[in-house]
């Protein structure tokens, strides 16, 4: 048994993704990060950078065992289950290439764009198309490598499951944006709506259900 600690963001969704395609039995527990639950000294025992998703896998080696950070958890996980990431060679190089291409750049600068278009309470244009900018170029990468293959590493990896919640929310919003640099993103829509029609990937984007 897996514990989900998670909220309806696209970093939370990463994970319940990850165990609905690894078929793990799991509790998701909802961290309401607007109310500040992510603070909670019990919740820091688990993820110290305050910062959710994290889990605890029950049966852990050695008993229970905490892992933050969302890449660190679908790492642990397809080790745990031999799904979804090669063991070694090519398939492994290009999914963990893919992954962390998502960590380093596609969740900062969405999340930064995102920030200054819907929240930040000052409109700072510079700001705004900083973002954009980059957000347009990153899907630019993504659409190029797809026009080579049919998955980010090649076969469906974690690379996907961890791309997808960022990208299928923002796609439109970043060609809105910087439509001469996003063009159609053809091989991204068609990425999108393949990934998204897998039943797990929709399942794990209904987790943490509210109410």
């Amino acid at each position: 048994m897996i514990d989900l600690y998670t909220w309806t963001t696209p970093n939370g969704r990463k994970v319940s993704i990850m165990l609905e395609e690894c078929g793990l039995e799991y509790t998701a527990h909802a961290i309401n990060i607007g109310k500040g639950e992510q603070f909670a000294p019990e919740f820091l025992k688990i993820s110290p950078n305050n910062r959710i998703p994290a889990i605890v896998d029950q049966e852990g080696d050695g008993g229970p065992l905490a892992v933050f950070e969302s890449g660190a958890i679908l790492i642990y996980l397809a080790e745990k289950t031999g799904k979804f990431l090669a063991p070694k060679g090519r398939q492994r190089a290009q999914a963990l290439e893919w992954l962390m291409w998502q960590m380093g750049g596609v969740g900062p600068m969405f999340g930064q764009l995102n920030h200054f278009i819907n929240t930040a309470p000052e409109k700072i244009p510079y700001a705004t198309d900083r973002y954009a900018s980059e957000a347009a170029r990153l899907v630019g990468v993504m659409d190029k490598r797809l026009g080579e293959a049919r998955f980010l590493g090649g076969d469906y990896s974690v690379a996907d499951i961890i791309t997808y919640p960022w990208i299928a929310p923002a796609i439109d919003l970043i060609a809105a944006a910087k439509p001469d640099m996003v063009g159609e993103a053809a091989n991204t829509r068609r990425w999108i709506a393949e990934v998204g029609a897998r039943p797990a990937v929709q399942r794990g984007m209904a987790v943490p259900k509210l109410g």
